[in-house]
């Protein structure tokens, strides 16, 4: 008897064609399937030092990222990070984290299914989510590195700021929101077609 194993499928795995037809000023993909990790601790704590030495990064201060590895820290709140790394690595960093953390307070909880990631980049970026968000884009306001959980046309999201000027950015969306946030975003780039964007 043949048990076939079933299709994972990301929560945009139908976009990808309306994608690359968006204006030449944004690009927009999903990375799907990227391991996440709620790590709660106590900044500055033994636990906190522990993670950050086994991880070779430091937990960011609030509203900030730490993007340089391949374990991406999130500040998501005054006691939480959001640890991102590629696929299917839950069980390992999980394992990881949870032996360096020892017998110290925090906890470690794999959310990966939670959310998918959308980057978006190009010089229309910062343009198309002022359409629906009220974060100050502008570089004095929210530099590199920004890290910040908004709404985008009332969807919550989480938006990290990897370029300068905004020109290339994170959007980690629930999965259920993820088409919504999808078809906004087409949408509010219909005013850039045309050749001039």
């Amino acid at each position: 008897m043949t048990v076939e194993t079933p299709t994972h499928l990301s929560p945009l795995a139908g976009w990808q064609d309306t994608f690359v037809r968006l204006p030449t000023g944004l690009r927009i993909r999903e990375i799907p399937f990227l391991t996440q990790i709620t790590l709660r601790a106590t900044p500055g704590s033994p636990a906190a030092r522990a993670v950050e030495g086994s991880l070779g990064i430091t937990l960011p201060t609030p509203s900030r990222a730490e993007m340089s590895g391949e374990v991406k820290a999130l500040w998501m709140g005054p006691d939480e990070w959001l640890l991102v790394a590629p696929a299917d690595r839950q069980h390992d960093l999980i394992g990881q984290l949870r032996s360096a953390i020892g017998d110290e307070f925090a906890t470690v909880t794999d959310v990966s299914a939670q959310r998918t990631t959308l980057a978006l980049s190009g010089h229309l970026t910062r343009e198309v989510l002022a359409h629906g968000c009220a974060i100050d884009l502008d570089p004095r306001a929210t530099p590199a590195g920004s890290c910040l959980t908004t709404l985008l046309a009332q969807a919550g999201i989480t938006l990290v700021v990897r370029g300068e000027a905004a020109s290339s950015v994170w959007l980690l969306v629930r999965s259920s929101f993820a088409s919504y946030v999808a078809a906004w975003l087409v949408d509010a780039c219909a005013e850039y077609r045309g050749g001039t964007g």
